[in-house]
């Protein structure tokens, strides 16, 4: 009897060494490949300008990453940058059946149109839950963003992921309006978070952005403008600076401000300008990805036009241009007898 409880004594210390031995294997594994991922991975795609890539990634890793916050510290500014990136990448999926219903309303095909708009919105709704769980890691890592004084930053890529946490919140928000879908726990306080939590980061540093997500609260928010600010004033400014730094995100959130207010000549004079100077300077190579990721949303808009109109999206190359330019359209041409 007394040998038997020494040999279960012996293999219950056993197993708890062994859980013990994986538990600090574990820890180091994600130490080690948060570490990286924070220092070597973030920095790497951010000055690439492959947005398929960086969205095979992001959805592909998030969950890889963000686990070994159950062994380690919880990766949160990780967690900013990958759901973010997931949610952009949800959100082109909901672009593709927005342009789809859009076509299908113009050829008159109404089952063809609410199919598209069904799946759009659900595209909408899994987008917005990225979006939020990005805002979220953004919280869980500040405190009460916009709630609260200021936080120090460790360095500028803190600075930058919280700015880009910021710009995580009112797409979050965006998403879930163009969901039609109350569901997705995405509280409507967010867009005066934001506004309040852009002040802590300089603006000429940043591209001009933390004004324009400033002015872009100002724009869609009735009665947020403080007296004397003029928010589109502001986003014309921040496009400038943005500009001036090679990484022209504030031209999206100008746009967005301009289109939820049916300012469709803007619009297109934003696009037009964004198309005129990336063909004409590149971007900051540290930070292509970002300029990058304006285009693509510009892009987007351009092509809600352009369907609107003609039926097609915005032709290859014709970035810029508008079907009722008094100028030939610079875009790709296709003779529509050749594929018929």
């Amino acid at each position: 009897m007394r040998w038997s409880w020494l040999l279960m004594l012996t293999a219950f210390l056993g197993l708890s060494g062994c859980g013990a031995i994986n538990n600090m294997m574990y820890k180091t594994t994600g130490d080690v490949m948060v570490g990286f991922a924070e220092q070597h991975t973030v920095p790497y795609v951010l000055s690439s300008d492959d947005l398929g890539m960086n969205c095979a990634m992001s959805e592909a890793m998030t969950p890889l990453l963000m686990s070994f916050g159950q062994v380690t510290k919880n990766p949160d500014e990780l967690g900013v940058m990958m759901d973010l990136s997931a949610g952009n990448c949800e959100e082109q999926k909901a672009w593709k059946y927005e342009f789809r219903y859009m076509k299908a309303l113009r050829a008159q095909q109404p089952e063809e149109a609410q199919d598209a708009m069904i799946v759009e919105k659900r595209h909408y709704i899994v987008a917005a839950k990225r979006y939020y769980r990005a805002w979220k890691h953004l919280n869980a890592r500040y405190g009460d963003v916009g709630d609260s004084s200021c936080p120090s930053f460790d360095n500028d890529q803190s600075e930058f992921i919280y700015m880009m946490g910021l710009l995580a919140g009112l797409e979050a928000l965006n998403s879930e309006i163009q969901s039609t879908s109350d569901n997705t726990g995405v509280p409507q306080n967010i867009a005066a978070k934001v506004a309040r939590a852009s002040g802590c980061l300089d603006d000429d540093k940043w591209w001009g952005v933390p004004m324009a997500l400033r002015a872009t609260v100002w724009a869609m928010l009735p009665g947020s403008q403080p007296q004397g600010e003029d928010a589109f004033q502001r986003l014309a400014a921040a496009d400038k600076k943005g500009e001036d730094a090679r990484v022209r995100l504030a031209d999206v959130l100008h746009a967005i401000a301009a289109w939820n207010q049916n300012k469709t000549a803007m619009v297109k004079d934003i696009i037009r300008r964004h198309a005129k100077d990336v063909s004409r300077v590149p971007p900051d190579p540290k930070w292509a990805m970002v300029d990058q990721l304006a285009t693509l949303n510009l892009q987007a808009v351009s092509d809600r036009l352009w369907i609107e109109h003609t039926g097609h999206r915005t032709p290859i190359g014709g970035l810029g241009t508008f079907w009722d330019d008094k100028k030939p359209s610079s875009g790709e041409v296709i003779d529509l007898n050749s594929i018929m």
